[in-house]
């Protein structure tokens, strides 16, 4: 089994068997996924096949597009609020 120490800014050497098992690479990125009491890492790629099942579990209802339009524009009503305070 593989192990790395966490040093004192939050960062860890990822094992050379590791790296090379998850085909990583310099620059490469990882999602930390929660699985109920764990993390799964799972690399990054640039393909939108390998995003399929990424996102599954995370939400426990389905969310419309109305929904999300909504949701837009009320983030971006409070940024514009929150800009406008800061204008004299």
């Amino acid at each position: 089994m593989s192990t790395a120490t966490l040093t004192s800014k939050g960062q860890i050497t990822i094992p050379l068997a590791v790296r090379t098992a998850l085909g990583l690479h310099a620059g490469a990125k990882l999602d930390f996924v929660l699985d109920q009491d764990s993390f799964k890492v799972v690399p990054l790629r640039n393909s939108v096949p390998s995003l399929k099942g990424r996102f599954a579990g995370r939400v426990s209802k389905p969310v419309s597009l109305a929904m999300m339009d909504e949701a837009i524009a009320a983030e971006s009503a409070a940024r514009h609020a929150t800009l406008d305070k800061g204008r004299p």
